[in-house]
């Protein structure tokens, strides 16, 4: 690990909140309402919970473990070839996330912006500034990000009230009138993704006052928590039943207002909102994949390595699906949710049972 690279508390809440927010914003609604429909929004106390037990699992490990990344201490914890193994699939974990995000960014953009633009060009261009920010450290990454996220913020909040002049409060009731398994349902898709602290393993060794580690993560989910609820609210109440046939339901409702009021052209501040939280969200990942490798195969520097994951991460992301619209989506409905609960949460919490389990007998063998 670059000893050198710190990033502050407040720079680690802002940076897991560009890394989950904006997906979690823009993508999910839709699928959540494919099944609880109104009471999409209450799938936030779920997520929630299970949002606050991953980041307390990381936070346990890393305080056992303090200065290593998850790839260092699960050799401690289940051995070096077991580990070993493990970190070549949290490669391919991260390696295949980029994949997606990338491809997500290429579908939105190609949805919103550049129609006919080449799908190589759109992932070129951003990987390109993300390789740079990545060569450039985690710790250049964080202080730019706290300038993005700020943006991003200072940029959704008008829209915010901007679909609440057009809600209907009718279009929430009733409430959980087909019982509380939808919710809890439709619950695995934002579950999945609040999940995605398990980046943690990778950024609390960064942390230059370990002892804020606990009040920036939960900060984060706080945050995270509250701007999914009160984008979901507005949203079902401009929509309504239509809510789940659209593939980025706020980009839609952006538009929407854009026709039905003065405002023209609002979906630039989306496009804008979600290229910045793209920027930082790939920059991360790429950094996390080169850190992982170099320090599964025991290389002197991750840099040496980002521009080869940069070249991986173009070319998977034009070739992982030939059709963005029917794959990508049945990818995201399906499989995502299941592959992402066990690796970001089951893995991290084996790992803490085992080492717990290991504490205790050594314990008791003294």
């Amino acid at each position: 690990m670059e000893s050198a690279e710190k990033v502050s508390g407040t720079q680690l809440c802002l940076l897991m909140f560009s890394f989950i927010a904006p997906t979690v914003i823009l993508v999910i609604p839709g699928l959540m309402s494919s099944l609880a429909k109104q009471d999409s929004w209450l799938t936030i106390l779920p997520t929630l919970l299970i949002g606050a037990l991953n980041i307390g699992i990381m936070l346990t490990l890393s305080k056992r473990y303090p200065g290593m990344t998850i790839i260092q201490y699960s050799a401690h914890i289940i051995g070096k070839w077991p580990a070993k193994l493990l970190s070549c699939y949290l490669i391919y974990v991260w390696f295949n996330f980029d994949f997606i995000i990338l491809n997500q960014h290429i579908q939105f953009i190609n949805t919103v912006f550049l129609m006919k633009t080449p799908s190589v060009v759109i992932s070129l261009t951003l990987a390109i500034f993300c390789c740079i920010a990545v060569y450039m450290g985690i710790e250049a990454i964080a202080r730019c990000n706290e300038y993005l996220a700020l943006l991003n913020i200072v940029l959704l909040i008008p829209l915010l009230f901007l679909m609440l002049a057009e809600s209907d409060p009718e279009r929430l009731r009733p409430v959980m009138g087909n019982g509380i398994v939808p919710v809890f349902q439709a619950s695995v898709f934002p579950i999945a993704y609040i999940t995605q602290f398990f980046t943690l393993g990778w950024l609390l060794p960064y942390l230059n006052q370990p002892k804020n580690a606990a009040k920036a993560s939960f900060l984060s989910l706080g945050i995270i928590s509250g701007l999914l609820c009160i984008t979901l609210l507005p949203l079902i109440m401009v929509f309504g039943p239509l809510t789940d046939k659209l593939t980025f339901p706020v980009l839609s409702v952006i538009q929407y207002i854009g026709i039905k009021g003065s405002f023209e052209r609002l979906e630039a501040l989306a496009v804008a909102i979600w290229v910045m939280s793209c920027f930082i969200k790939i920059a991360v990942t790429i950094f996390v994949i080169s850190l992982s490798v170099s320090q599964t195969f025991n290389t002197k520097n991750y840099r040496d390595i980002v521009i080869p994951v940069t070249i991986l991460s173009v070319l998977g992301s034009v070739t992982v699906f030939r059709n963005y619209s029917t794959e990508l989506s049945s990818y995201l409905n399906f499989t995502y949710p299941s592959y992402a609960m066990f690796t970001h949460f089951v893995l991290p919490l084996m790992l803490l049972a085992v080492d717990t389990f290991r504490r205790g007998f050594r314990k008791e063998a003294h």
